[in-house]
Order: structure tokens, then C-alpha cells, then sequence
């Protein structure tokens, strides 16, 4: 008996350190931590200030600013909301300098002082007063200082179908303002340009949601006289203040890539970093460059990207080739409980999130929420930096890599494409190429490998899926999948091809699961709903719709109500026609990319939703 009990616990011990551990996720690293806010108060973040006395302000969307006390709950989870200042106009951006607060109203930057300290706002100072013609879409957003006092304000193109800033004087426009009150417009061809900051360099960098000639979100490196794409608000062009001079009539207008249209165009600034749509967020909010030191990331100096409509932060990194702004973009940290519109650092290097759903819709459930993101300091194994090569890429990782995984040809999927510029809200993406790994090497310290490859393309998105890629340990990546804007190619030497930068090319060691046909002797075939979810999760479907509720899209139950057929439903997932879903403020982009036989699959079980349950009869 001892004997058999013997042979029993050694198996059960053999099994269990035989099993693999699971593979690590955002939450080993990365905790969110909930503010807890009153139930009867109604905080859709617009703004965020940390003050140096360790308190965070908050303004909201129903013009109110709220100052909150013991926000890093250092002794306790307890926090306490006193309000500020009311009766404002939607509140989109909010600064504390010196004593002071100052924000953007719908129609006003405003100066706000606490002048007796009783804690509550008593002088409210106009800066400036901006034109609005009564479109609901005339957002405003900032101010952000810039490092000789001056505000930096951006105003929200009107909405009627697609984007217009002609009613309202300088809307789609990057503006300052001086404190003596006066405005000196900067840059044009912005359509929603939620969120924007200043690098440690003094550059100014901009996030911008997909819509009219934007076809997907991306951030934009912002200098004097740029035209960042959109015309809405081209009208101010003719001004004479303002800083070049351009009409709607000299904007191409075909659905070519928008750097054609910039070889036409000289003042046409192309983006720093494209944002694949629905895979890297679908609503482009808030940017801000990690200053912290090693307190907020492992990724000191790179960039923060919130999305409001995935309710996530992605990671960009940047560098200059040629003098251009140029890089990566990769998922950070997801599942916030509500739409991000703004992310600030606070005194210890956390970051806190505020975010607002309501009219947008987002993956978090909530209509409201404050949040602050916080790293454990360990580090996770990802990708690091991704450098322009002339002949391919450098990229860095955070640990050192397994180099059997890294050789073999098979652990890379890499392909590039670009999107349309045109009129049109979003666009498909377009001229997509596979990409062919000529050489690797790989560093000594094993934390860097170098890729040369056929077919690189100057300003098209270099798509990276690193799924085979190990670290010495064996572990995969936290997040395997990247995009690299290329808008310049480097000058340099070429990897040299030998025997030892030869990659391996073998078949991929990964588990493909087999899809039913979807008809078998003219018999359509059932897709189960494992196979539907695994399909609309590798092609992002998720992001914006779920099975039985609302996300940013319909519910798959609502669009079955609707009874398309399986092709009409394919026609719509290629060109989707909003007026369809009229109460969903965010359109659908086209989705062309994704096989059609895909699609089919999908549009199969949806319709599968509608059909009634039909109970066999019992033939025992």
C-alpha cells in the first residue's frame, strides 16, 4: 500500500512540474486601480491636473471641477471629492500652473482662481473666446503650456455628414494662446484632435481619430505651418495671420495613399505613427511621453497612447530618420472600465486615466470612471525598440531571446500596406505585401536581432506578428504583434548574407485549427459558436461588438434581427453603410482585409442567432 501511494504522489508531482506555466498577461505587471466615486456624482472625466500638494483635479463634460483628495489611497482606499467650480461648458482639457487653474470650455479658455483659499473657485477670467456656430461636434481641448508660458489650444471640427470647420473661426486648427490673450494659429487639418502634448524635445505630437481623409487613427508630429490632412477648416488658410496659405482646390481628392497627395501638397504632414483601425484602438484620445525616470514603465522616454473607444493604453516608440518622426505602436494595457479621454502622471509615477462613454460607446461598461495605472517593476518580455534598417529592421527585446526561435523564418509573419486619402469616413487598408525574410543575426548580449527583408516600402505600415518568438525560458511575448510606420528609409550598410544570418525555414510550430466548409455536397454547414468567436477574435471584431450587447457596434443577436443574407452581410462588412444604424455614433470602417470565406463564416452564425430554437421530437 505505501508502495502504490508512493508510485501515486510521484506521478502527481512529475505531472505537475511537467505542466507549462500559463503564459503571463498585462496584470502580472501592470495593476489598475479604481477610485472609488460617489454615487451621485456624475464624473465624465474631460480633464486631469495632478497638483503638487499631492491632490488630483478632475473637470468633467457637464462643466464642473472636482478636486480629489488622497487620489494615490496611500493609507487608505478611501477617497474624498470636494467640488471646485461649476456652471462651465464642457470641460476637455484642464492645467494647474502656479496657483491657478485654466481650461477649455466648449466656447472659452478660462482662467480660474481660488482668490480667499476657502477651497472653493470665486474669479472666473476669460483668455480667450473662440467662435462656435451651435454644432455639436465643436469640441475644444487643452490648454497645454508650453515652456515659454503659452497655451496651446485645439479646436474640434463641426460634424454635418463629415467634417467642417467653415462655420466657426479656426476650427481644425492648432492654436496658442498668449496670456495677454492674444491667438496665433499654428497648424491645420486636424478633424478631432482629442488628445496632444509636448515631448521632452519641445515637439509638439497630436492623436487624431479615423474619420473624413483620415483613414485609420494615428499621431502626428506637429510643427508651424503643417497641414495635417483634413480641409474642414482650410477656410482660416486665407487669414492673414495664418502661418501658409492653401485652398480645398488644391487637395487631391482620388483614394490614393496620402503621401502621393503630399508630393502635391508641400505642407502635407504625413504621420509620425499609423494606428491599424479596430486591431490598435478605433478613437485616438490622449498622448503622453513616459518622463518618470523608471516609475511608470519599463520604457523610459516611449510614448502613451489612450484609445476612448477601446478603452485601452498602447505603447509607441519613436525615433528620427532624416530629421522625420517615425516608429512602432504595440497594445500596453487593456481593460479600463470605461472610454479613455485623458491620462496624467502623478507625483509617484503612477498614471491616472479618466474616462467618459457617454455619445461614444466603449469596450468598458461603465458611463464614467477614474482609474490609475500602476507598474510592480518587473519587467515583461516584449518587444523594446524597433529600428529602421536600409535593408529591413533592428528590433530589441527586454530579455534576452531564445536564437533558435528568432532564426526560424517561421516564428515571423510580416506584410505592409497604407490606407486611402480621401473624403470618404475611414478606408480600407490597401496595397498589402508579404514580406520575405532575407537575413537574422542576432547580438551577443541575445536582446537584439536584426531582419533583413525583400520589399520594405517607404511610408507604408510594416506590420510585425512575432508569434514563434521565445525568450530563453521559453515564454512568448506579453504582446507579440507591432506596426512601424516607415516614413524614411535609413542610409547604411546591408546585412551581410552568409551562412550564419541565413534564416531557418521550417513550418511554423504552432496548432492550426481546421474551419468547416462552408458547404459540403451543397449542404450548408453549422459554425459552431467556438469557431465564430475565434474568428471575429483574430480579426478584432470584438473590439466593437459582442454577441448580446452593445459595445461601439450592435450586438450580433441585433444585426441577426435584421435578417441579412450571408453575402449582404460580406457586402456590409466591406462597405459598411451607417445609415443602416443610425443611433451608433461611431461608423463602421471598411473592413476589406478579411477573407471573405471568413466573413461567410461569421455572417452564418449570426444569422444562426435569429433562427428559433427547434426542439427535435423524442424518438426513444
Amino acid at each position: 500500500m505505501k508502495l502504490k501511494l508512493s508510485i501515486l504522489l510521484l506521478a502527481i508531482s512529475v505531472g505537475a512540474f511537467g505542466q507549462k506555466p500559463a503564459p503571463k498577461t498585462e496584470q502580472d505587471f501592470y495593476e489598475i486601480k479604481t477610485l472609488p466615486i460617489p454615487q451621485d456624482l456624475y464624473l465624465e472625466v474631460g480633464g486631469l491636473a495632478t497638483m503638487p500638494d499631492g491632490r488630483l483635479a478632475v473637470s468633467t463634460r457637464r462643466g464642473e471641477i472636482w478636486i480629489v483628495e488622497n487620489p494615490y489611497q496611500k493609507d487608505s482606499h478611501q477617497t474624498n471629492f470636494r467640488r471646485f467650480a461649476s456652471g462651465l461648458h464642457e470641460i476637455l482639457g484642464l492645467a494647474y500652473k502656479d496657483g491657478v487653474f485654466y481650461c477649455s470650455q466648449r466656447g472659452e479658455l478660462t482662467k480660474i482662481t481660488d482668490t480667499n483659499r476657502d477651497g472653493v473657485a470665486d474669479l472666473y477670467e476669460p483668455i480667450y473666446q473662440f467662435e462656435l456656430s451651435g454644432n455639436y461636434h465643436e469640441y475644444t481641448y487643452g490648454p497645454v503650456f508650453d515652456k515659454n508660458g503659452d497655451m496651446l489650444v485645439t479646436l474640434n471640427l463641426a460634424w454635418i455628414g463629415f467634417g467642417e470647420g467653415k462655420f466657426a473661426k479656426w476650427r481644425g486648427w492648432l492654436v496658442k494662446i498668449k496670456p495677454d490673450g492674444s491667438l496665433e494659429p499654428q497648424s491645420a487639418g486636424l478633424r478631432s484632435p482629442a488628445g496632444y502634448s509636448i515631448n521632452d524635445e519641445g515637439d509638439i505630437f497630436y492623436g487624431e481619430n479615423q474619420g473624413d481623409w483620415v483613414g485609420s487613427g494615428r499621431i502626428t508630429h506637429l510643427a508651424k505651418g503643417d497641414f495635417a490632412g483634413n480641409p474642414g477648416g482650410i477656410k482660416w488658410a486665407k487669414e492673414p495671420n495664418s502661418p501658409f496659405k492653401l485652398t480645398l482646390e488644391e487637395i487631391p481628392d482620388n483614394s490614393q495613399p496620402m503621401f502621393e497627395a503630399a508630393k502635391k501638397v508641400k505642407n502635407l504632414k504625413l504621420p509620425a505613427v499609423w494606428f491599424p483601425h479596430a486591431i490598435m484602438g478605433i478613437s485616438t484620445s490622449d498622448i503622453i511621453q513616459d518622463t518618470t525616470k523608471g516609475k511608470f514603465s519599463p520604457f523610459p522616454g516611449q510614448y502613451f497612447v489612450a484609445d476612448q473607444g477601446q478603452s485601452k493604453v498602447m505603447r509607441v516608440f519613436m525615433e528620427k530618420v532624416n530629421g522625420v518622426y517615425q516608429g512602432f505602436c504595440i497594445n500596453y494595457r487593456e481593460g479600463f472600465q470605461s472610454g479613455i479621454l485623458r491620462e496624467r502622471f502623478g507625483l509617484d509615477g503612477s498614471m491616472f486615466v479618466g474616462m467618459t462613454s457617454r455619445g461614444w460607446g466603449s469596450t468598458g461598461k461603465d458611463n464614467f470612471g477614474l482609474q490609475r495605472l500602476v507598474w510592480n517593476g518587473l519587467t515583461p518580455f516584449e518587444i523594446n525598440k524597433i529600428h529602421a534598417k536600409s535593408d529591413g529592421f533592428e528590433i530589441s527585446f527586454t530579455q534576452p531571446v531564445d536564437v533558435k526561435s528568432v532564426k526560424n523564418a517561421a516564428s515571423y509573419a510580416l506584410r505592409s500596406y497604407i490606407y486611402q486619402y480621401h473624403h470618404q469616413y475611414g478606408s480600407p487598408i490597401i496595397n498589402v505585401n508579404e514580406l520575405k525574410i532575407k537575413g537574422i543575426s542576432v547580438s551577443p548580449d541575445k536582446k537584439t536581432v536584426r531582419i533583413s527583408m525583400d520589399g520594405i516600402r517607404q511610408f507604408y505600415i510594416h506590420e510585425f506578428i512575432l508569434k514563434g518568438v521565445l525568450n530563453e525560458e521559453g515564454e512568448p511575448l506579453l504582446h507579440e504583434t507591432a506596426y512601424y510606420t516607415l516614413n524614411q528609409i535609413p542610409a547604411g550598410d546591408k546585412m551581410a548574407m552568409n551562412e550564419s544570418s541565413a534564416p531557418v525555414v521550417e513550418k511554423a510550430a504552432i496548432a492550426v485549427v481546421e474551419q468547416p466548409k462552408l458547404a459540403v455536397n451543397g449542404k450548408k454547414q453549422i459554425v459552431t459558436e467556438a469557431q465564430a468567436l475565434a474568428l471575429l477574435k483574430k480579426h478584432t471584431c470584438l473590439a466593437c461588438h459582442a454577441k448580446d450587447k452593445k459595445v461601439i457596434g450592435p450586438s450580433y443577436e441585433d444585426i441577426a434581427k435584421r435578417k441579412y443574407s450571408d453575402q449582404q452581410i460580406l457586402a456590409l462588412v466591406y462597405k459598411p453603410n451607417p445609415q443602416n444604424w443610425p443611433d451608433y455614433a461611431t461608423e463602421m470602417a471598411p473592413m476589406s482585409h478579411i477573407p471573405a470565406n471568413d466573413v461567410l463564416k461569421i455572417a452564418s452564425w449570426i444569422n444562426g442567432l435569429g433562427a428559433k430554437n427547434k426542439v427535435e421530437p423524442n424518438r426513444d
